[in-house]
């Protein structure tokens, strides 16, 4: 059963669980012809051996088939704690005309999918995971644990989350990304979904903030969340259109290929400026296209995975 059958079935998101599980799969699957490859069919009991380390837990049988080191791992090791931070404001719920198809979800609906993947490894790995979702108020943490019962749990608020829209129009993300920071003790690898929609005003305050979540040796990974085709390329029908801001609820009328050009320059000079705001802080900024899939997102875990252990 496919991803989309499997969505009709269950009526939406009720079943994430087997949704990420099939995305990974299905990314597993692609390694293989990857840089990745002999990682993939053996990922949850090895890791990537390191110059310097014992050689005593080197599988040979492995590198044979490989060519590449791998150790073997135990149960009882946990090589990483990782914190995934979910904004909920009312912009991540465009389009509103999308639904739960996995061929046109809006952009929490794609956040929340591409989290539960993560989860989904990380839980193979046996490692700890943590969550955070905010919107017009700091909606829900958890801290990292390992454990199935959380490991529910959060999938459980995952789901919530993409039903439950916020009333107020302004989201003060730099505000709560400052409390998470003060919350996440031991060093961790940091997840963070948001379309980075906020006034020119707050753009240094947000920064401040993603700085901060880089306190205690974190480490910070940005997935900017946006619909490429019309929030980038701005492609809607030449016709009358009222465009709102969700945010604010301001609207203007206007036909779409009056402002196209200058829409998309200043879009591009918007992104270019985040790509060296998040390099400047050290920051790994990946863009997330909603109707691109998953593997971008997940190749981006396993790179920083990697790095970071």
């Amino acid at each position: 059963m496919d991803l989309q059958q499997e969505l009709n079935k269950t009526g939406g998101f009720k079943n994430l669980e087997l949704l990420a599980k099939q995305v990974v799969e299905g990314f597993i699957a692609g390694m293989h012809k990857s840089p990745f490859h002999g990682f993939s069919a053996e990922f949850a009991e090895h890791k990537i051996y390191n110059p310097g380390e014992s050689t005593r837990h080197i599988d040979w049988k492995l590198y044979a088939k490989t060519d590449r080191l791998y150790t073997k791992r135990y149960d009882e090791e946990t090589n990483l704690r990782c914190h995934i931070i979910l904004d909920n404001s009312r912009s991540m719920h465009y389009p509103e005309s999308a639904g739960t198809s996995i061929d046109n979800l809006n952009k929490i609906a794609f956040s929340a999918l591409a989290s539960a993947s993560m989860m989904h490894i990380l839980k193979k790995q046996r490692d700890a995971v943590g969550l955070s979702i905010y919107s017009d108020t700091y909606d829900f943490y958890s801290p990292e644990k390992g454990s199935e019962r959380h490991h529910q749990m959060l999938l459980h608020k995952l789901s919530d989350a993409v039903v439950s829209k916020s009333e107020t129009k302004t989201t003060e993300t730099y505000r709560y990304l400052h409390q998470i920071a003060e919350k996440i003790y031991r060093r961790s690898l940091i997840f963070v979904f948001t379309d980075m929609f906020q006034t020119s005003e707050e753009d240094e305050k947000l920064f401040e903030a993603l700085r901060h979540l880089k306190h205690n040796k974190h480490e910070v990974v940005l997935f900017h969340v946006f619909d490429k085709e019309k929030e980038q390329s701005f492609n809607f029908n030449n016709i009358p259109t009222r465009f709102i801001d969700v945010e604010t609820g301001d609207h203007i009328n206007l036909y779409a290929d009056n402002i196209k050009e200058n829409y998309e320059k200043s879009v591009k000079e918007y992104f270019t400026d985040l790509k060296l705001r998040c390099g400047q802080y050290r920051i790994k900024y990946v863009e997330a296209d909603i109707n691109a899939g998953f593997n971008s997102i997940l190749t981006t875990y396993m790179i920083e995975r990697q790095k970071f252990i």
